[in-house]
């Protein structure tokens, strides 16, 4: 299984211009060209001082049958994303320099057309291919790997944890499920305080998104948003529980708010609401961040993030904070779902005032997890599908069916409207499939509580989910929290250094060559099939609560179980085949 990595240039809207990569990285080793930004309207900008852009041209590796086949049997691996690194910038510049760009001396702006032009053609100079950088939010190499036998044997793996969860007695799993160790207390006094902190970084990062760079790996706000609370906060729920409770930037103000107005502090929301504001809301951010053409654009990200945190300061005024963070802003009610999985668990300690703290096996809260109204399982379902159409829409396979050529991808603008059924589309199936597996389950063991067992079930997702937000974005965390790093330091783009880290370099080299690809793939395979695995556990533990008997409560689990496994090797199938950006 192998073919091309197509890269391409990244627009400062967030658009695609063309099949080679850009990385732009603060002051790298090689040769500078100027960075070519555009104003609000689209139009080109002068070049700004203190900037640079590196680019990166993608080489298309060609490989013969034959040599697939004795790269497989011999066991080796490549990561096959290729470039010209130096020397495409050396032509590029020497091009500059000879007018083939359009620049005058005041303005020296270029075309992103003739930019794609000039780098492909440096590309395809056969002497200069040397390891590739891709943007670091997409996937940036094709791997060669035997995964066949990866696919193989996760799936079988996930189906051998149902067989022996199977023969296991249930009371041995409700012991292991509900034993913890405590490690110590905690109280809630600087959780107000943290949160106002909270609150005065995003105003911060806000004014950096209107007033600093455009480029965004350069200023803090997409990189902290797409990178260190999308994918750092959510891994970090995962593991040590519900961190964004302290650290969201709406329960200091919204403290200080009703301290002032006492009035408001009593307020509830309505139970008929349920989960649908915290669903609708999820929608529309999966939407803006998979379909809409320039969601890493920081003045437009800026803009969208006062709105959503001012609209829904107001809503948790009217509707009361618990309510409205539990179940209407979807940030809060995702973080807090995943954090059921964490192995730190807090309960409150009523002797003391404080909380008590203690440590429990993976997902062993979710044992204990009440069953979800309908609204909220479709919006843990969503989660899980997004995702999963973020990794799908990127690929050949995906493309091609729709008519696109992958070699020549027309860039995101293009594909608005296909990617929006698409994403629609992966929803309603994931929905379709994963109630029908309950459904037969529960008619297997002779139950007609579907609707309990439904949203009982349903918690099982939140291993998957987990684990794929993990594989999916791994790439994407380790070069691009390099470049939060970077520019935290220097978040109004004036020179400054903060933090001491406006100099370091971005070692994008953690994820090229055949090493760092075998160990990449490694983690992400075994997050995909343990993951899956630990749903499997977490599927039978919840199925005891509805069927005590040992064989019913086996039996209700076999179609869910299908459903895994089939998962597993969708899950697996996405880490490997090529994509197109």
């Amino acid at each position: 299984m192998f073919g091309p990595q197509l890269l391409h240039v990244d627009d400062p809207g967030g658009g695609r211009s063309g099949p080679v990569s850009t990385i732009m990285r603060r002051r790298p080793a090689q040769a500078q060209l100027p960075r070519i930004a555009a104003d609000g309207r689209g139009r080109e900008r002068r070049p700004q001082r203190n900037s640079r852009l590196e680019v990166v041209a993608a080489s298309y590796g060609l490989f013969t049958k034959r040599a697939l086949g004795a790269s497989t049997k011999s066991g080796t691996h490549f990561g096959t994303s290729t470039c010209a690194s130096s020397s495409p910038l050396s032509f590029a510049n020497a091009m500059w320099q000879d007018g083939w760009m359009a620049a005058d001396s005041e303005h020296k702006s270029i075309s992103a057309r003739a930019l794609g032009i000039a780098l492909s053609a440096a590309a395809l100079v056969p002497h200069f291919t040397t390891p590739a950088f891709a943007h670091a939010s997409e996937r940036g190499y094709v791997m060669l790997l035997p995964t066949g036998y990866y696919v193989v044997g996760g799936a079988v793996a996930v189906a051998a944890s149902f067989l022996v969860l199977a023969v296991l007695p249930p009371r041995l799993l409700e012991r292991i499920s509900a034993s913890r160790l405590p490690i110590g207390q905690f109280g809630d006094a600087a959780r107000i305080w943290i949160s106002t902190l909270a609150f005065a970084v995003l105003a911060i990062l806000v004014a950096a998104g209107i007033l600093g760079s455009r480029d965004p790996l350069s200023n803090p706000l997409p990189l902290t948003v797409w990178t260190l609370v999308w994918v750092g906060l959510t891994l970090l729920q995962g593991v040590f529980g519900n961190v964004w409770s302290w650290t969201n930037p709406w329960y200091g103000p919204w403290r200080i708010f009703s301290s002032v107005f006492p009035a408001f502090r009593d307020r509830t929301m309505p139970q008929g609401l349920a989960y649908w504001p915290a669903l609708i809301l999820f929608a529309s951010f999966a939407w803006f961040e998979l379909i809409y053409r320039a969601p890493e654009d920081p003045a437009r990200l800026a803009f969208a993030l006062m709105a959503y945190w001012l609209s829904t300061f107001v809503c948790m005024i009217i509707f009361g904070y618990e309510g409205w963070s539990r179940r209407g802003e979807f940030l809060s009610a995702f973080f807090r779902m995943v954090s059921r999985f964490a192995i730190v668990e807090t309960t409150p300690d009523h002797p003391s005032g404080g909380r008590a703290l203690s440590l429990c096996w993976p997902g062993a809260k979710l044992w204990s997890a009440q069953a979800l109204p309908a609204s909220g399982m479709l919006f843990l379902l969503l989660t899980l599908s997004s995702v999963s159409f973020d990794g799908l829409s990127k690929t050949f396979s995906w493309l091609g069916a729709n008519g696109v050529n992958p070699l020549e991808f027309p860039g995101r603008s293009a594909l608005v409207g296909i990617n929006s059924a698409g994403l629609v589309l992966m929803f309603i199936a994931l929905v379709a499939v994963f109630f029908a597996a309950v459904f037969v389950g529960e008619r297997l063991a002779g139950s007609i509580s579907f609707g309990k067992a439904v949203g009982l079930l349903v918690w099982s997702i939140v291993p998957i989910a987990l684990a794929y937000h993990f594989s999916h974005y791994l790439t994407a965390l380790l070069v691009n929290g390099q470049n939060a790093l970077v520019a935290i330091s220097d978040p109004f783009d004036r020179g400054w250094n903060l933090f001491g880290t406006a100099h370091m370099n971005v070692g994008a080299g953690v994820i090229m060559g055949s090493d760092a690809a075998w160990i990449i793939w490694n983690f992400q395979a075994a997050a995909i099939i343990g993951g899956h695995i630990l749903a499997v556990l977490v599927a039978h533990g919840l199925a005891f609560r509805l069927h005590p008997a040992r064989s019913r409560a086996a039996l209700s689990q076999f179609p869910l179980t299908v459903f895994m496994v089939g998962y597993t090797v969708f899950g697996l199938w996405l880490l490997s085949t090529p994509t197109a950006v």
